[in-house]
């Protein structure tokens, strides 16, 4: 699957367990003016992007300018683990609302690989059991022979699951 083609406006949405390279991904796929992390949002409301009590004032910030760039028309990328169906469904709500279409790109990579990545991490680690619990949710997400995703309103669902295949993509855009 050498190409991904989104609509141009539009909200992506990056899902998959701490560790599965969101940030990493999105930086190499995106402008940077583009891309509203999670992380990024701690850090601007506490100081610190790993501190988990920050995490709603952050998410409140990160909807609201989500909301706002989509009402601009503007290509937004979400970069939150996003793996629990309630944090998509609030920012499918927000796409609709704005009348734009939304992509699901899900980092379902293998366990061993995620948790190595996290605990090789320079800056932030994620404790290993919230990386196992963000894994098990993923799970419930994507698996089956109907995943659960498939049926929450993107437009379209690409899982991508192994690291070399993660490598290979391409963003192509397409105007809206």
């Amino acid at each position: 699957m050498p190409d991904i083609v989104i609509a141009d406006p539009s909200l992506v949405v990056l899902i998959g367990a701490a560790g599965a390279g969101k940030s990493t991904f999105a930086a190499r796929h995106f402008a940077a003016t583009e891309i509203l992390s999670s992380d990024r949002f701690r850090a601007i409301i506490s100081g610190d992007e790993a501190d988990q009590g920050a995490t709603r004032a952050a998410f409140g910030r990160l909807h609201r300018e989500v909301t706002r760039r989509l009402a601009s028309r503007r290509l937004t990328v979400v970069d939150a683990t996003s793996v629990e169906p309630a944090a998509r469904r609030a920012l499918l709500t927000r796409a609709t609302a704005a009348n734009l279409t939304a992509t699901a790109i899900v980092l379902d990579l293998p366990p061993d690989l995620i948790l190595g990545r996290n605990a090789s991490r320079r800056r932030r680690i994620v404790a290993e059991d919230v990386v196992r619990r963000h894994l098990d949710r993923l799970r419930v997400s994507v698996d089956g022979p109907i995943p659960a995703i498939d049926q929450e309103g993107f437009v379209q669902v690409v899982i991508l699951r192994d690291a070399a295949e993660v490598d290979l993509v391409r963003i192509r855009r397409r105007p809206l």
